[in-house]
This record gives structure tokens, sequence and C-alpha cells, in this order.
């Protein structure tokens, strides 16, 4: 791996947290549910990111997997918050 590539993966990993750290705050002190969902949907996006990059870094297709497990369990836990947040029940 280059030099640039790894100082590159080193400073998006750190720009990554930094998000996770803004996203966590709005989970916690959010106005509404609908922020807090919001929120959570942001966190597992770039968790999401953050696996991606990582696989990149250690030349991992796990990494790949975990990302798609990741994304697909996240989508599902949004629509059952949005609807439960529109319908108060989330299985019907």
């Amino acid at each position: 791996m280059s030099p640039f590539l790894a100082l590159a993966i080193d400073a998006t990993l750190v720009l990554y947290v930094l998000a996770m750290a803004i996203g966590l705050l709005r989970v916690a002190r959010g106005p509404s549910a609908q922020d807090r969902v919001l929120a959570l949907d942001f966190l597992y996006i770039v968790g999401m990111l953050v696996m991606l990059v990582l696989a990149i870094r250690y030349d991992s297709r796990m990494y790949f997997e975990g990302a798609l497990l990741m994304v697909l369990f996240g989508f599902v836990g949004s629509v059952a918050l949005a609807k439960f947040l529109l319908r108060g029940e989330a299985i019907e």
C-alpha cells in the first residue's frame, strides 16, 4: 500500500469517527423522534462506510459482506421505526 493511500485512509477514518460522534449527539439530543431516527440512519450509513474503508485497508472481502449485511439490517430497522412513528405499531 502506498504511503499516500495509507494517509488518506487514516484521515478518512478520523473524519468518519467525528461524523459518528456528531450523529450520536443528534440521537441523544434530537428535538423529535423523527430526528433521532434520521440520526440512526446516518450512523449505520457511516458505520458501513467505515467497514468499506477497513476492507480497502486490510484487503479483505469479509468487510464488504459485513457492510452489506449492516445496510440490509439498517434499512429494515429504519422501515420498522418509520412505520412505528406513523401508525404506532410496527407489526400489523
